[in-house]
């Protein structure tokens, strides 16, 4: 199994403010996609609950195509179509359901949620966006570069959908 982190992170790591993204960026949207589809997903409730509104009206809706499991410490927290896990036990345990032993998971925020998994991930998939928010309010952790190796690196100019420069950027643990 390999863990993988999954983010866009601006010029100071940061990443979101009041529980939103910083950006509108539709080609990192479509490298997320691209990128996650087919594969099992961890993120924070409030991640989750950010991902739009559910049918029967309830904040956070699962991503299409894959496995949603969602990390919360709130024991009424409960939901249809994804996986809860209230510790990382239970998350542990729902991980042993994987359906490949080298199967990729991915890391989707947030904020703590990235702070928690920094240490345990094999591999960051990370959108440098070439802007700075002062104003946002949730960061994304430091990448210590003697942990990580770029293996990959592909720039992509903003343009009239993409307001910011782009670099998708792969770091493998060293």
């Amino acid at each position: 199994m390999i863990l993988s982190i999954i983010s866009a992170i601006g010029n100071n790591n940061e990443i979101g403010k009041a529980n939103t993204l910083l950006w509108d960026l539709p080609a990192d949207m479509k490298h997320f996609r691209e990128t996650t589809s087919g594969h099992p997903v961890i993120m924070g409730q409030r991640t989750f609950e950010s991902l739009g509104v559910a049918a029967d009206g309830t904040a956070g809706r699962p991503l299409p195509k894959r496995r949603n499991i969602i990390l919360t410490l709130d024991k009424e927290f409960k939901r249809e179509g994804i996986e809860i896990a209230y510790s990382l036990d239970e998350l542990n345990e729902l991980l042993k359901n994987t359906t490949e032993k080298d199967e990729e998971i991915f890391i989707i925020g947030g904020g703590q949620i990235y702070k928690l998994f920094i240490d345990k991930a094999d591999r960051l998939y990370i959108t440098h966006v070439e802007v700075s928010f002062p104003d946002a309010d949730t960061y994304f952790p430091t990448i210590d570069m003697t942990k990580w190796n770029k293996t990959k690196s592909t720039s992509y100019p903003k343009d009239e959908l993409n307001k910011y420069d782009l670099e998708f950027v792969i770091y493998e643990r060293k």
